[in-house]
């Protein structure tokens, strides 16, 4: 099967589960491959990924964007790990019935998962379409980026005030944001009014960070 013919059949297999399990909100299969696929796939052609071998996507709900992406680059090793076990279910069993080998799921908070040797600064490049804080975001993420490597934020296009105040706090936990993308799909018109937050992992993660469990989401690091 060709990585398009893929693609499609991860839309078909989301779209069945959906119909017993919320997994996504878009039902309809043209919106689906616009909002979920072709913007996860926006980060492809960042230098920042093609280099990346190993990458989580942390908070990925569904299975966005790790799904599409692992699809598209099989050389690549994807960890999908999210809170809720029931969408994380449907995640692995889409992953199986597509073949996908170079994808793991973990269930687990980040707060709890980044203090674990297994996880913390292990990877490559970090990714997360997450609806949270950019602030909250980078103390998810960054304590699970190697010193060298990436993390990746898919923010809205409006979200410019949130990324420039989060600077401070993406300093604390050792990042430094690089740039800010704005992707364009296939057909050269912007893509869903995502734009990509390139943060460079610069210095260890000071140990005390993330924080317990619920306080990156309540009270947002400056």
């Amino acid at each position: 099967m060709d990585k398009q013919a893929q693609l499609q059949k991860l839309r078909d297999v989301i779209l069945e589960w959906n119909e017993k399990i919320n997994v996504t909100a878009i039902r309809d299969p043209e919106e689906f491959d616009r909002k979920n696929v072709q913007d996860s796939l926006s980060i492809c052609g960042l230098p920042e990924y093609e280099q990346a071998r190993t990458v989580l996507d942390l908070g990925t709900g569904g299975g966005f964007p790790g799904l599409p992406l692992a699809i598209t680059s099989p050389g690549k090793q994807f960890v999908l790990a999210d809170a809720v076990g029931k969408k994380l279910k449907v995640v692995q069993a889409a992953a199986q019935e597509l073949g996908l080998v170079n994808v793991e799921t973990v269930h687990g908070r980040a707060e709890d998962m980044a203090k674990t040797k297994v996880h913390r600064e292990r990877y490559d490049l970090a990714v997360s379409r997450a609806v949270a804080n950019m602030a909250t975001l980078s103390e998810y993420c960054l304590p699970f980026v190697k010193v060298g490597g990436f993390f990746v934020a898919y923010k809205t296009e409006d979200a410019a005030e949130e990324i420039e105040a989060a600077k401070g706090a993406i300093a604390k936990l050792g990042g430094r944001i690089l740039r800010v993308e704005k992707p364009s799909s296939n057909n050269d018109e912007p893509s869903n009014g995502h734009v990509l937050v390139v943060v460079e992992k610069i210095a260890k993660t000071p140990k005390e960070y993330p924080r317990k469990a619920g306080t990156p989401g309540k009270d947002p690091l400056k």
